[in-house]
């Protein structure tokens, strides 16, 4: 998992609250393979019309949004299935932290086992930041995770994260890579009980 310190990027913008995980990878895309990566269907539904042909007015098809690493998102962001997909098309689109009032619950805990950011904010503050995300001369924002701090300009935002998934986000470690840590604690402790 490769880690997450501090990212400096343009928000998108994406002013719709109750987003599911259909939403962001339509589950008829669910048997193509990880490894050829899952961008392409990323919010596919929402990005093209029913003929295939691109639709301007979504966010991440407009040339100001591309190379977005951060996407600005309404209330309850991930709800529905606990499809992991939804989180490989995310961050294999490019997409490292969304900032958001809330998260679905699996969706939220998925992302963070994958090295993806979700910040929670107050409605206001995530108001405040979409509307700098919606104005062409705002720069990037900075979302810095050692300082628990999403940085807009001159103006900064604290967020709160679990301290444990902060130091594997920090570190670039998921849940297998932290236990491996412990392997010779582990086979020591086995090895004293007669489970090795």
């Amino acid at each position: 998992m490769r880690p997450f310190t501090k990212i400096r990027s343009v928000a998108a913008p994406l002013p719709l609250d109750n987003v599911d995980t259909d939403q962001i990878l339509p589950a008829r895309f669910l048997s193509q393979r990880r490894e050829d990566g899952y961008a392409d269907y990323c919010f596919r539904d929402l990005r093209f019309a029913a003929d295939g042909s691109p639709l301007a007015e979504f966010p991440l098809s407009q040339p100001r949004y591309r190379g977005a690493s951060v996407l600005v998102a309404g209330s309850n962001f991930g709800c529905g299935s606990s499809r992991e997909g939804a989180v490989y098309a995310l961050m294999d689109w490019g997409i490292r932290a969304i900032i958001a009032e809330s998260f679905g619950d699996i969706f939220h805990q998925n992302a963070l086992v994958n090295g993806m950011l979700p910040v929670v904010l107050a409605k206001a503050q995530v108001a405040a930041i979409m509307e700098r995300a919606n104005d062409p001369a705002a720069g990037a924002i900075e979302i810095d995770l050692e300082a628990q701090r999403v940085v807009l300009g001159s103006a900064a935002i604290d967020f709160a994260i679990d301290p444990f998934r902060r130091h594997c986000l920090l570190n670039g470690v998921d849940d297998i890579d932290f236990t491996l840590q412990f392997a010779a604690d582990i086979g020591r402790y086995e090895a004293r009980h007669g489970l090795a």
